[in-house]
């Protein structure tokens, strides 16, 4: 029981979620502009809207809609309804152009149509108002311009003829502003305006013409100076600038004196003005009248004739020297001779107190250079006019000091090497002049901070290098200055290696010490390399202050015959060989004493040898004889004689060397007999020294 009720409940529950939340789906939706997408003004337009969507059931949707007009909201409304959604346009105007959207929102499904352009095209033409026909000069006029029922963000321009006068921007159909005309006579004025769409603006036609007539000011300004011509510098000029005219009320008027941009003087109906002349005062003068904004001026140009020009101040020589000697003149080229002579004008140096002295000369002073830069001016004065010079700037020169003479990198003789000449202190440009024993050899001028003056040479001999000095010059009016002469280490390039043997050549022999000594001309540090004919890599290699080097080989022997030489090199980088030096080990003289001494011996064994065995061989032949003639029956010493004759070498050798038996005791074959006593009586004494005949 209890597991139905359980499914039962879990069903119920599954149907009453489905109730609770119905499925639905935006299949699509569709926005249409009727009576079409391109219509004019005063047309009422109908945007619809309409979606499709699929329900599960029977329940309505809430349904939110949103209309877009250039991506802003312009409309929206929410409805349970299916039917589609209008948004009326009545009597669209140009501001309604743009492109529409629709989009619908269900419980947070949302879906957008395609946009679509609504244009509408025709204005309505602008009609302009004024306030009043007929102004005074200066006088402001009302002018109003008005789009009749347009709508939107529009653009108001007012014209005088075709000249714009003003433009104003507004969110509604009209406009107002105030207008300045200047100048009298009629003016036409008219207006129109612009639209403005996204992203375009469409303009309108141009309003009616209204005319108004501007009535000027019977009031002008007046300039008058004195005197009026053959002005010279420091007569007094007099400028007055008055209202000319009549008005009922002056109020609101302002005069004003100028020159230039210079504002000379103000005032309501009259201005005077007094001033000495000058040069610079040659050109207009002007008296301005300003009412509201209506202004009138009156010019007048006034030329002065320059009584002295303005001072030069120059310098000579033009080049100095701190602590030289220099003249400054002051002078004014022109001067009106009419009107003044040229010794009236004086002259004065500025700043005071710069210890230059007033020389015979008028206009004329001398003294010593500082030792810095320094500013100077001058100054002219004659009948009251005082007038100054330009701004003259010193800077005096330093003199070159004494140049130092160096080399760069390494000088190896018979090669091109580079003088550095050069000044710690000194004004450019510098003249620098490389001399050769006080002859000259080259020079060159160092015109920029960067430059260095270089100069190439070769040296054949170590002592010319102490011969070279170089003058540095910037004053033409002085003598250079000379450095001291070259001090710098030579190189001198390996020449004429020489490879010694000690001992003689003759007396090598094995067991001896051998001596390879190599050197060379030139500058050390050296690198000595030892090789051995044959063999790729050096025997020994070492680097020494001394241009005398030895290698030592202990002990020779055979292998060590054989071609020896040697190589050099120093920071020139030139590699030099010795000759060839051949090398032969001889045998030791104990060696040759040994086999002095074995062969010697060799041949006295071979002499005892050949003695012993020619003695053995005649004591058989004796024996041999004796034998053949003793008695057949034996006698007391038998014993010894089988011994002898059987037991010994001599027996052999006796036995060998006598003549075959033929049976009969005491006879030879060849038939001759020996009697025993022919043996010599020793013959046991003979048997014994036989013996050793076996070694």
């Amino acid at each position: 029981m209890g597991p139905l009720l359980l499914l039962t409940s879990t069903l119920l529950s599954s149907w009453r979620m489905v109730e609770a939340q119905p499925s639905f789906t935006i299949k699509q939706i569709t926005m249409a502009i009727e009576p079409g997408t391109d219509v004019r003004r005063d047309t009422n337009v109908t945007v619809k809207c309409q979606a499709v969507v699929g329900i599960f059931g029977q329940q309505a949707l809430s349904r939110a809609y949103t209309i877009y007009k250039d991506g802003i909201v312009v409309y929206t409304k929410t409805t349970s309804s299916s039917e589609d959604l209008v948004y009326p346009l009545p009597q669209v105007r140009v501001s309604n152009t743009g492109k529409y959207k629709c989009k619908i929102e269900i419980e947070g499904k949302q879906k957008s149509s395609d946009p679509k352009k609504l244009t509408v095209t025709g204005l309505s033409s602008p009609v302009l108002r004024l306030n009043k026909d007929v102004f005074s000069e200066g006088e402001e006029v009302i002018a109003r311009c008005t789009a009749t029922e347009e709508t939107g963000s529009i653009i108001f321009y007012f014209y005088e003829g075709s000249n714009e006068l003003q433009e104003t921007r507004v969110n509604s159909n009209q406009a107002e502003v105030k207008l300045r005309l200047s100048g009298k006579g009629s003016r036409r004025i008219s207006c129109d305006y612009t639209v403005l769409i996204t992203p375009d603006s469409v303009k309108s036609r141009k309003s009616n013409i209204t005319t108004v007539s501007i009535q000027e000011l019977p009031v002008t300004p007046v300039l008058e100076i004195s005197p009026r011509q053959r002005i010279y510098e420091g007569d007094r000029l007099n400028i007055s600038c008055v209202v000319g005219g009549f008005l009922y009320n002056y109020d609101g008027i302002s005069l004003f004196l100028s020159q230039g941009t210079d504002l000379l003087s103000r005032g309501t109906t009259k201005i005077n003005h007094s001033m000495t002349a000058l040069a610079k005062d040659s050109g207009e003068f002007e008296c301005r009248l300003e009412k509201g904004n209506v202004a009138k001026t009156s010019t007048k140009n006034v030329s002065v004739t320059e009584l002295f020009s303005a001072p030069t101040l120059t310098v000579s020589p033009a080049e100095v020297f701190q602590g030289d000697n220099m003249k400054l003149t002051c002078r004014s080229a022109n001067y009106a001779s009419e009107r003044l002579r040229k010794e009236e004008v004086t002259y004065t140096i500025n700043p005071p107190g710069t210890q230059l002295v007033p020389g015979r000369e008028v206009g004329v002073f001398s003294g010593r250079t500082l030792r810095y830069e320094f500013n100077y001016t001058c100054t002219a004065q004659a009948k009251g006019i005082v007038k100054h010079s330009k701004i003259l700037t010193i800077s005096p020169k330093v003199s070159v000091s004494v140049p130092k003479i160096l080399v760069v990198g390494r000088v190896i003789l018979g090669r091109p090497f580079q003088i550095l000449c050069q000044s710690d202190v000194g004004s450019l440009p510098i003249n620098y002049t490389l001399l050769k024993k006080y002859d000259f050899l080259n020079s060159t001028t160092v015109k920029q901070p960067y430059q260095q003056a270089r100069f190439m040479v070769t040296i054949q001999k170590p002592d010319e290098i102490n011969q070279y000095m170089c003058e540095a010059q910037n004053n033409d009016r002085r003598n250079g200055e000379l450095s001291k002469r070259l001090n710098a280490t030579v190189i001198v390039p390996l020449s004429e290696p020489v490879l010694t043997v000690l001992p003689d050549l003759a007396d090598i022999a094995e067991g001896d010490n051998l001596y390879l000594i190599c050197g060379i001309k030139g500058t050390p540090p050296v690198t000595f390399k030892w090789y051995h004919s044959g063999d790729v890599q050096p025997l020994f290699t070492t680097t020494s202050n001394k241009i005398t080097m030895d290698y030592q080989i202990p002990s020779l022997g055979s292998k060590h015959s054989g071609t020896y030489y040697c190589e050099a090199v120093n920071i020139a980088n030139n590699i030099v060989r010795s000759q060839l030096v051949t090398i032969d080990v001889r045998m030791a003289l104990w060696k040759k004493g040994v086999i002095v001494a074995s062969c010697l011996l060799v041949v006295a064994v071979l002499v005892l040898l050949c003695v012993l065995r020619f003695r053995a061989k005649r004591g058989k032949s004796e024996a041999a004889s004796e034998l053949s003639v003793k008695p057949s029956s034996p006698k007391s010493d038998d014993s010894l004689t089988v011994s002898l004759t059987h037991d010994t070498e001599v027996y052999n050798a006796a036995t060998d060397a006598a003549p075959h038996y033929d049976g009969t005791e005491g006879r030879a074959t060849n038939g001759t007999r020996d009697s025993v006593a022919s043996l010599p009586a020793d013959i046991s004494n003979r048997s014994s020294y036989s013996i050793p005949a076996t070694v």
